[in-house]
């Protein structure tokens, strides 16, 4: 103990749903809203004070639990398993920083709540490991939040050898435990006092978004946002755009690069990324797709700066080798990367890269990163159409992490009344202007909400 120790006092959640302005396609599926959980977790020091904090994460099923079951069954799991784990982590009773604690939590507590949940269901009907720990993010987060209100430091700042028990060679396992010995989180962050207070905005180009005004059907809305993609880029000024494929229309997929590039040649985007969304059955249709371009558009090729996640969530634990489509351009995992042993097993089948996200939990991100960034791996932070509070959280890891293009962030596309609260105290997060947002606003303990203002300035 340190002085800084905490545990768990009490534990609450809530949900609130919003409408997307714009469907957005992730996979085979499409969603038309969202819904949130906020936790909220009170924690008490040693010394007997307590604080609370509070994180949100979009229950995303569409993303993290492909099945065949309806998108509102599987999000209405999610609420029902989301109340389990709040008293769960209610009885957590492990003492020490929140990692410490998150890591205890993931390793048991969730475990026992995802087996209990799909006990005696078919396989088809099991909830993911990863809609599960989508779920626990928002409770992993509140505490990180607590933590920070409870010293008055920043949550980031907290991953050190002042606050923390033990190095990081506790968290992984003896293979690897001499690489991380005598060092923290830390070392792997952004210099200290040098964290970026404005990020690099990438827009995401969903797969049924409309490019051109001859593909508008009139049933979009008028809201005095964007919808054309030249618009967007007009408007915020964006200079990195991310294109959505199908995976399993290699023609569509090709002429969408293409229409996509060169709308972002004549408009000045540096970059470009290709997200597949798990729908790539072999590495040669990607292989094939990178050397079209190379072949036939190379300036569109030159702009592609990475691939991310064609192949299944599970690819890892298929064994599927990825080393030929690495060698030809920087391959990024995201929904198999489910923590640092899955980062680990990818790495050694050739992935090049990994996307974190908040939302598999602050814990869990922060491990990934510190595996990743030892082992030469590239960092990216990728979005779940994180609106409001979760937004904060998300923008901060990619400020912290040090990523190789700024930060994801699509729900000013998506939703942006989700948001609305938030963005009269943080303006500059929630909107993107000449291709960044701003994180200049955030307050200075936890993740730096600014909670009481936003209740103030609540016309809700």
């Amino acid at each position: 103990m340190n002085g800084f120790d905490i545990t768990i006092e009490a534990v609450e959640c809530g949900f609130r749903s919003y409408p997307y302005r714009m469907p957005l396609k992730f996979g085979r599926e499409v969603s038309t809203d969202g819904a949130l959980v906020r936790a909220c977790v009170t924690v008490r020091g040693e010394d007997g004070r307590t604080a609370c904090g509070f994180g949100e994460t979009p229950l995303a099923a569409a993303w993290s639990w492909p099945a065949p079951l309806p998108q509102e069954q599987r999000v209405q799991r999610m609420h029902a398993f989301c109340r389990a784990l709040a008293a769960a982590w209610r009885e957590e009773r492990t003492a020490g920083h929140p990692m410490e604690i998150g890591a205890h939590f993931l390793a048991h507590g969730l475990q026992q709540c995802l087996a209990k949940e799909n006990e005696g269901r078919a396989c088809a009907d099991e909830m993911t490991y990863l809609a599960a720990l989508v779920c626990c993010s928002a409770f992993d987060l509140a505490m990180y939040d607590a933590y920070g209100a409870l010293h008055d430091v920043n949550a980031f700042d907290c991953f050190n050898a002042r606050y923390m028990n033990r190095d990081l060679a506790g968290y992984y396992t003896d293979e690897f435990a001499a690489d991380f010995a005598g060092k923290y989180p830390e070392a792997f962050f952004a210099p200290r006092g040098r964290t970026p207070k404005k990020l690099a905005a990438c827009h995401l180009v969903g797969a049924q978004d409309p490019l051109v005004s001859e593909e508008l059907t009139g049933e979009e809305p008028r809201d005095g946002i964007p919808v054309l993609l030249r618009d967007w880029i007009r408007t915020d000024g964006l200079f990195n755009l991310k294109i959505k494929l199908t995976g399993v229309d290699f023609k569509w997929d090709y002429n969408r690069i293409v229409r996509v590039g060169r709308m972002a040649l004549e408009n000045g985007v540096k970059n470009l990324t290709v997200d597949f969304n798990c729908t790539v059955e072999a590495p040669e249709y990607v292989c094939r797709m990178i050397d079209a371009l190379k072949a036939r558009d190379p300036e569109i090729y030159g702009r592609i700066l990475y691939v991310e996640q064609p192949f299944a969530y599970d690819s890892p634990a298929r064994g599927i080798d990825v080393h030929e489509v690495s060698a030809r351009r920087l391959l990024m995992m995201d929904e198999s990367a489910h923590d640092w042993r899955c980062v680990a097993q990818g790495h050694a089948q050739g992935w090049t890269g990994v996307a974190l996200k908040t939302c598999k939990t602050l814990t869990g991100a922060v491990l990934s990163l510190c595996w990743a960034r030892s082992h030469g791996m590239a960092v990216m932070v990728q979005d779940l159409t994180n609106p409001a509070l979760a937004m904060v959280s998300h923008a901060l890891l990619a400020a912290n992490a040090g990523t190789i293009m700024g930060v994801e962030v699509n729900a000013m596309q998506f939703c942006p009344d989700a948001s609305r609260v938030q963005a009269k105290v943080h303006p500059g997060l929630y909107k993107r202007e000449k291709g960044y947002i701003s994180l200049e606003t955030l307050g200075h303990a936890g993740f730096g909400y600014r909670l009481d203002e936003m209740e103030e300035t609540n016309d809700d």
